[in-house]
């Protein structure tokens, strides 16, 4: 029997979630006056409750922000959001709190740009089903600006050893970006430039993937498993061309199987438009 459907298209593989990002902040506060009151995010209510480490909670994903000196992404974390005109108020309203810092945003027709107050970039885009499918809100989507010419490496490191759908694609100038499918809705992009990028300060990602073993195995024959940290997770420190053996990027993947007691946790996502003056009863909780 024909179908008119690309049934390709609805294909994951085998990295199935983008959970969480892990970077650490000097000042708990200052993350709380940027995570919670001005993006609006929820800190998690029931993990990682004291005063080195918060766990932030947008929609499905996170960001996970213990207590250090300030990490920096070699990227940029694409949001999707409800309600932009609420979100810049907020963003307005929270800049006083965060003056001196390297807090700042631009409005762009279809999203809004944001420095956190320690220069980690993010962008916020509304719902867009065409786009960012059911997502309402979470992590959709981490753009990582790695050297020239070694895009289609990376693209093998996780089409080959993690059994992801992996691409590389070369624009009208010569120039590569690998995209990797990481979940519904969720990519890794890893766009090659000529500008010099800061050394690694040991952030990370966290993916939960299908086949738990098969991955492990491959790394480990070629000794890319930096950790094994228990039964359910292990890491990976770099990503690795198998074809030729070279390094390409460093960048911690914390990697779970779907038997981890974490994986699917149901949130807790509150409605940041809900407060004490006009309070509506019922609207206390956002479900993405």
């Amino acid at each position: 029997m024909s179908t008119p459907f690309d049934r390709s298209a609805e294909d994951i593989g085998n990295i199935v979630h983008l959970e969480h990002v892990n970077l650490t902040v000097p000042d708990q506060l200052l993350a709380t006056r940027f995570y919670v009151s001005a993006l609006g995010l929820t800190r998690d209510p029931y993990l990682m409750t004291g005063v080195d480490n918060m766990w932030v909670n947008a929609g499905a994903t996170q960001f996970h922000l213990p207590q250090g000196p300030a990490q920096r992404l070699r990227g940029t974390v694409d949001l999707v959001m409800p309600d932009r005109q609420a979100l810049l108020g907020r963003l307005r309203a929270g800049a006083a709190g965060m003056a001196g810092t390297q807090f700042a945003f631009e409005e762009y027709a279809d999203h809004i740009a944001l420095r956190c107050p320690w220069g980690n970039r993010l962008r916020c885009f509304e719902p867009d089903t065409a786009r960012f499918g059911a997502t309402r809100l979470g992590i959709v989507n981490i753009r990582f600006e790695v050297p020239m010419g070694i895009a289609a490496g990376i693209a093998r490191f996780y089409r080959e050893l993690m059994g992801a759908r992996a691409d590389c694609s070369v624009d009208a100038n010569g120039v590569a970006t690998a995209q990797v499918a990481v979940g519904t809705a969720q990519t890794l992009r890893f766009c090659e430039t000529s500008n010099e990028l800061p050394a690694y300060d040991g952030h990370h990602i966290q993916i939960y993937v299908a086949d738990f073993s098969g991955p492990h195995r491959r790394l480990s024959e070629l000794g890319l498993v930096s950790e094994e940290s228990d039964r359910h997770q292990y890491r990976v420190l770099d990503i690795t061309d198998p074809q030729t053996g070279a390094p390409c990027f460093r960048l911690e993947h914390e990697v779970r199987s779907m038997t981890h007691p974490l994986f699917k946790r149901p949130l807790v996502n509150r409605n940041p438009q809900q407060s004490n003056r006009g309070y509506r009863p019922g609207a206390d909780t956002f479900l993405p």
